[in-house]
């Protein structure tokens, strides 16, 4: 079992004590030594003293842990509506299909999403905080249906004593000055997709997308202050530079962003194994644009850089990941519940109906007590408490099995760790020196 791990970046050596959440700066003769490269002589005793007194501190310990037991209460805290199973967009690595999910193309009723906000608010019980994500396809295509299941959301929540919080994802082409108003009004968060540079987003997503979508997204985040969004891009193997796409996106004003390693298994775009180590040599690349641009004052977010070292989520979240077929369920446009909008359409995955609430209680029961101990190398990976075992639905894309992570999702996820950490340290660092003075 991986209980530490020392590693190089942005110019440093750092060593992460696993168990505690702890988190060192080290020298490069440390690191050395740790990762068994062989150091002078005259220093090993040195070494050899400094980590003897880190594991009298209780750092560094080889010790297996135990692992813990928990119940969690089966209460739903979000549901994903998809508004709409048709898009009009057809971007080549959609996991829809672009947009059915290999059903019909259709949209969804405001009755069958009035039966889905009812079931949320009934099966959520003590749970006050609950989540509702129109999703697609597109889901403004269905915009109409989507304004009255807010207005019916919000009321039905209050007289609950509950309070729905509200997210739209969205390709923006139709951010047009109605949307705008009523999403802004309504205090939606939004998450809008564009994947970069002109030529990169519409190698993927269709020529002229950029021009139609960009104008679009930009009025709509000035329009809301830049706040209560974020953009979401996908890279595929055909732009391995995607710091330039960051950059891109950085220039055009935007500073709530993601960009996503596309999940495929043949397509010629996918992320294969031989790439892995030009992708990581780009991860240290846009750690070090977001560090500069911090540095600067003129920071940006950037969701898989974000993490704290003093709070974060509770154990069995660390250990279970995110909560899909147990606490958080897709539902399609006919009604049908699904463990996420993931396994949308993927046989022996449906959970149940809105009208006849979840009924297959031993799935969700498996998604439930499904933690990272269980799942194949989970337990011996460093990175385990921030991972806690990955997607479920990628893993069973990719592997047949919930239980068997996509090893080249687990390497990313390891080396996007080491850049938000070594990101972090030199925060901290900073910040010592500030006080310092």
């Amino acid at each position: 079992m991986a209980n530490w791990h020392s590693f190089k970046a942005l110019g440093r050596y750092f060593l992460f004590d696993v168990p505690s959440n702890s988190f060192f700066q080290i020298d490069e003769v440390v690191y050395r030594y740790l990762n068994k490269i062989a150091i002078p002589e005259s220093m090993r005793n040195q070494v050899e003293s400094e980590l003897a007194e880190l594991r009298k501190m209780g750092y560094l310990q080889e010790e297996k842990e135990e692992v813990p037991h928990f119940v969690k209460e089966p209460l739903l805290k979000a549901l994903c509506l998809h508004a709409s199973h048709d898009c009009n967009l057809r971007c080549k690595y959609c996991f829809a299909g672009t947009g059915p999910f290999g059903g019909d193309r259709e949209n969804m009723s405001f009755d069958t999403g009035r039966q889905a906000i009812d079931l949320l608010l009934r099966e959520s019980g003590s749970r006050r905080q609950l989540e509702v994500d129109f999703f697609g396809g597109e889901p403004l295509l269905n915009l109409e249906v989507v304004k009255q299941l807010v207005t019916y959301g919000k009321g039905a929540a209050e007289k609950a004593d509950k309070i729905i919080h509200f997210t739209l994802t969205t390709n923006g082409i139709l951010l047009n000055q109605e949307a705008r108003q009523f999403l802004n009004e309504e205090q939606i968060a939004l998450v809008l997709s564009l994947d970069g540079r002109p030529s990169v987003n519409d190698r993927m997503r269709g020529n002229g997308t950029y021009q139609r979508i960009v104008p679009n997204i930009l009025e709509t985040v000035k329009a809301r202050g830049g706040q209560n969004y974020y953009l979401r891009g996908t890279y595929t193997a055909r732009n391995l530079d995607f710091t330039e796409d960051i950059k891109h996106l950085y220039d055009l004003g935007l500073r709530e962003l993601s960009l996503e390693p596309v999940v495929e298994k043949d397509a010629d775009y996918r992320l294969t194994e031989d790439l892995m180590e030009r992708i990581e040599q780009e991860y240290d690349k846009l750690a070090q644009f977001y560090l500069e641009k911090k540095q600067m004052g003129q920071g940006f977010i950037f969701f898989h850089f974000e993490i704290s070292l003093e709070h974060g989520p509770c154990l069995p979240k660390r250990l279970t990941g995110c909560g899909a077929g147990f606490d958080y369920f897709a539902v399609t446009p006919k009604g049908d519940l699904y463990p996420c909008h993931q396994f949308v359409g993927r046989d022996g995955f449906k959970m149940g109906t809105v009208s006849e609430g979840i009924t297959n209680q031993k799935l969700r029961e498996e998604f439930g007590a499904t933690t990272l101990y269980q799942k194949e190398g989970c337990a011996d990976c460093w990175a385990r408490f921030y991972c806690s075992g990955g997607c479920h639905a990628n893993a069973q894309l990719l592997n047949g099995s919930i239980y068997k992570p996509d090893p080249i999702g687990c390497r990313l996820q390891r080396k996007r760790l080491e850049c938000a950490l070594a990101l972090k340290g030199i925060e901290m660092e900073e910040k010592q020196s500030v006080v310092g003075n």
